[in-house]
């Protein structure tokens, strides 16, 4: 696997186990894809609201901040995604959010984590 590969699948682990852990989400999808693209985690919170999240991680801020990745193309890309899972799984009815978590691995540091809910 790509270091860069590993950063992204260890980030997205943190941020799994951190909206699991922290705000009681139910995961219920990991990566899930379809030939539009991919969604990085579909939870569930405690108002049963369906969460995607987009998981943007990075080794350091030498290119910006990693939520700073996330463009209006991929916002509209996201929705689309989002919606498509939707009809996938036979749940149109549910209600909506779109988060964002940044997580920044430096190398021989800790991790850091930004949750940003509802960031579009």
């Amino acid at each position: 696997m790509a270091a860069k590969d590993e950063l992204g699948r260890r980030g997205e682990d943190t941020a799994a186990e951190y909206l699991q852990r922290e705000h009681g989400m139910v995961v219920l999808s990991r990566n899930w894809r379809c030939r539009a693209g991919e969604l990085d985690i579909v939870a569930t919170d405690r108002e049963r609201r369906l969460v995607v999240c987009e998981v943007k991680t990075r080794s350091g801020t030498r290119f910006g901040e990693p939520a700073e990745a996330i463009t209006a193309h991929k916002i509209r890309r996201i929705r689309g995604l989002a919606h498509e899972w939707m009809a996938a799984h036979r749940l149109p009815w549910l209600e909506l959010r779109f988060d964002v978590v940044a997580v920044l691995m430096p190398p021989g540091g800790p991790a850091t984590l930004v949750h940003y809910p509802g960031a579009f």
